[in-house]
């Protein structure tokens, strides 16, 4: 199928949905929920779609005037001269039109839960995690994302052996999902007293937040262990036993939840962490295609790829599956810089894909 085709498609689809939706026949309410997301969110596609109609009527009016023997030589050279603008849009707007069509990631609106846990480094490792956590609470902020702090084993200096936060707002998993891999860290640590520079590293896992329709969880399937929280150094959090462990017994799944004085609260919050790792193997499972080509792939999720190195005595960050390099080490960990980065990913996926799909 050619690509006017499939352009000519979506507009009737568009038309019969804003039929449908606008006539008296009286519909399921989850049908007529369908009908109407299928319809906002084709509304882009064809308003893009009508722009290229309109700009490829002017090229050619355009071309016609200039080719023209009875045009007069100044219209001709006012012609020529708004073509290579109108062109340069047409090949915008084509693009943008192919990206539209590409097929939709169905976890891209969701929310996500992120997991940070220190690697190789040990103090230094757990103190560049607790930079992590507050570099991405800073852009949820700029963002106007809820970032909430699910659980947190916190190191005597302040640093983070593990971090586990919710974040709630419109298309987090779309920008965060090529946030996965190891972060690696080059500087002077602050526990280091020679003044030589350290290498440690972190694990980012973003996960598409997942509810219960998405994933049933039988309770035979779990193991529930309650036990007394506590905090850094061994001090007791409070005297209960509100602390919730659960392993799923298919999986070997833990989840480990204690920041809640509320047993039920924390088994709760550990349940939707349990939704979220398994929504996403079950996603990396039916995946094939993906899994296949994942070295090619820039989002492949895999947890011991190292994808970034923030360099502090050069004050720069690099990607390394882009091999795209910022000298905004403090406005890359501020939030502030980050989207350079996750805009070069979803850029870079996306002429990926665009090309698999040619």
């Amino acid at each position: 199928m050619s690509l006017d085709q499939k352009l000519e498609r979506v507009i009737a689809r568009h038309e019969q949905l804003g039929a449908d939706l606008a006539s008296d026949q009286k519909r399921d309410p989850q049908d007529f929920a369908r009908m109407s997301k299928e319809y906002a969110e084709l509304a882009p596609l064809v308003e893009a779609i009508g722009t290229l109609r309109d700009v490829r009527r002017e090229i050619a009016d355009l071309e016609t005037l200039r080719d023209d023997a009875a045009t007069d030589g100044e219209m001709r050279a006012l012609a020529e001269s708004e073509l290579p603008a109108l062109e340069e849009r047409a090949t915008k707007l084509d693009r943008e039109i192919r990206v539209l069509l590409l097929p939709k990631d169905e976890a891209d609106e969701r929310n996500a839960i992120l997991e940070i846990r220190a690697g190789t480094g040990g103090d230094e490792a757990a103190l560049f995690g607790g930079v992590l956590l507050s570099m991405y609470s800073r852009y949820a902020e700029l963002r106007g994302w809820k970032f909430e702090i699910m659980s947190a084993s916190e190191t005597s200096l302040g640093g983070f052996k593990e971090a586990v936060a919710s974040i709630t707002g419109r298309g987090v998993f779309a920008r965060l999902k090529f946030e996965s891999g190891v972060h690696r860290v080059q500087r002077v640590p602050e526990t280091e007293a020679s003044g030589r520079i350290h290498t440690s590293a972190a694990t980012v896992a973003v996960l598409p937040e997942a509810e219960e329709v998405d994933i049933k969880i039988d309770e035979k399937d779990l193991r529930i262990d309650v036990f007394r929280s506590s905090g850094p150094g061994g001090q007791s959090v409070n005297t209960t036993d509100s602390a919730v462990r659960i392993t799923h017994l298919p999986t070997g799944i833990v989840v480990q939840q204690q920041d809640e004085k509320s047993q039920h609260k924390n088994k709760a919050k550990a349940l939707k962490v349990l939704r979220a790792r398994l929504y996403e193997q079950e996603r990396a499972e039916k995946d094939a295609v993906r899994a296949a080509s994942r070295k090619n792939q820039i989002g492949s999720g895999d947890r011991s790829e190292r994808i970034r190195t923030y360099n502090y005595p050069q004050g720069r960050v690099t990607d390394h599956r882009i091999g795209l390099t910022l000298y905004k080490l403090e406005q890359v960990l501020r939030g502030e810089a980050l989207d350079e980065i996750i805009e070069a990913l979803i850029a870079e996926d996306e002429a990926a894909r665009l090309a698999d799909a040619e």
